[in-house]
């Protein structure tokens, strides 16, 4: 029997915290939810299993569920671990996506953004569900958006 559990929030770790998520603001509309987060001690250390763990950032809400909804939680440690930009086929979490009415102009606000290609606008029929327009491109630190 599964526990009682209600989705809260994706963590998303960036180089600089306050760009990206200015960038999520403003071209996807998330909406920031007070206060800004700087963390830190040995509760912290303990909980991540980072020696001397600090960690700053902000919670997104995250448009269309209303002012209880998911959030995006960007925080930057003062001390981060470098990654290539992950691949589409990537073993664990790989995308964030969010339903837009125009994927064309989705698509040309995330690159005027910093943000940059990953694939090509594609349309195809899916059976039950309808038509869906898709697109993956990659925030200005790499992080793939659909």
């Amino acid at each position: 029997m599964p526990i009682n559990a209600r989705y809260a929030h994706t963590n998303l770790i960036a180089r600089d915290w306050r760009r990206l998520a200015a960038f999520y603001k403003n071209v996807l509309g998330c909406v920031p939810v007070p206060p800004e987060r700087d963390l830190k001690g040995e509760w912290l250390e303990r909980g991540t299993g980072v020696d001397g763990a600090r960690i700053r950032g902000i919670h997104l809400r995250l448009p269309g569920h209303g002012a209880n909804g998911p959030t995006l939680e960007i925080f930057g440690y003062d001390a981060i671990v470098e990654a290539p930009p992950p691949p589409a086929n990537r073993v664990g979490y790989t995308h964030i996506a969010f339903a837009v009415d125009d994927v064309s102009k989705a698509r040309d606000a995330v690159l005027a953004a910093g943000g940059s290609p990953l694939g090509t606008i594609e349309s195809v029929v899916i059976q039950d569900v309808g038509t869906i327009t898709v697109v993956y491109v990659r925030d200005p630190e790499g992080n793939i958006i659909e």
